[in-house]
């Protein structure tokens, strides 16, 4: 369960809910389902620098909501709304649909997004940065933000070697069995000139004790990261004051050294003296 099943799929209905919110009856069921996926990928496509974390798709009875969840709204939303007028006609193309309202929600910590982080090194793979680099400053960026563990697995042919392999970075704890556990994950592609390189993301966010609101548009456990970043400072200093105590030893070993060392120049110098004295 731990590595085949998806971190998101096994979570729905108990900390997670769905993307896409509508009733589908038998007839339109799979037509409606196809649809979702070709605006999906047609907004992904579209919108290529705009920080897509998700897209939630809900239906009423003549009407499609879009709500685009992105680290970077000014791109998407355009000059005075122009954007966001031109998406919404472009849609209303693609669906067949005279209704479709679009909504963009902001989101405020990109570095705690799987897809936004995935995509973050995908990008910086692709401009040939090597790929362990944009790898840990992602770890660190996510872990400064609060993250409780993070986990980084890439394969292809990375740096462009010959045969292709696979690497994991790893950092703090990502418990994928433990459903209470909020884990975000997000496979994501970078597309090089040697090929194509796998990137997977699975970042936890820590665990959720009461009763979540499944509604995909409210961002929860925001507070609990908040609350831990706020505390993870203090518990850093209390670290490092012990790495120091630590070190202070190997100072003093090292002091000793040094006046052990001096001590001895001293006395070579001494004995140096003496020789020159008694010849």
């Amino acid at each position: 369960m731990g590595q085949k099943t998806n971190p998101i799929g096994a979570r729905l209905g108990i900390i997670r809910g769905w993307e896409s919110n509508w009733y589908g009856s038998r007839k339109d069921y799979a037509t409606k389902l196809i649809e979702d996926n070709k605006i999906r990928t047609y907004l992904n496509a579209r919108i290529n620098k705009g920080g897509i974390a998700k897209i939630v798709i809900e239906r009423t009875l003549n009407k499609l909501i879009v709500t685009i969840h992105t680290s970077k709204p000014g791109i998407i939303i355009g000059k005075g709304g122009g954007e966001v007028d031109r998406i919404k006609e472009e849609l209303k193309k693609l669906t067949g649909k005279d209704d479709v309202q679009i909504n963009i929600l902001e989101i405020r910590r990109p570095e705690l997004d799987a897809n936004i982080v995935g995509d973050t090194i995908a990008r910086q793979i692709e401009n040939r940065i090597n790929f362990k680099r944009a790898i840990k400053m992602a770890i660190a960026s996510a872990l400064r933000m609060g993250a409780e563990g993070i986990k980084v697995k890439v394969a292809g042919r990375l740096g462009g070697s010959e045969i292709a392999r696979s690497e994991e970075f790893k950092q703090g704890r990502t418990p994928l069995h433990t459903l209470r556990m909020d884990i975000d994950y997000a496979n994501v592609f970078a597309q090089t000139v040697y090929g194509k390189i796998g990137i997977k993301v699975w970042i936890c966010k820590g665990e959720v004790l009461v009763k979540r609101d499944l509604n995909p548009n409210f961002v929860g456990g925001k507070s609990d990261v908040s609350d831990r970043r706020d505390r993870r400072p203090g518990d850093e200093h209390h670290h490092r004051d012990e790495r120091r105590g630590g070190g202070g030893a190997g100072d003093r070993r090292g002091g000793g050294g040094e006046r052990r060392g001096g001590g001895g120049s001293g006395e070579r110098r001494g004995a140096g003296d003496r020789g020159g004295r008694r010849s």
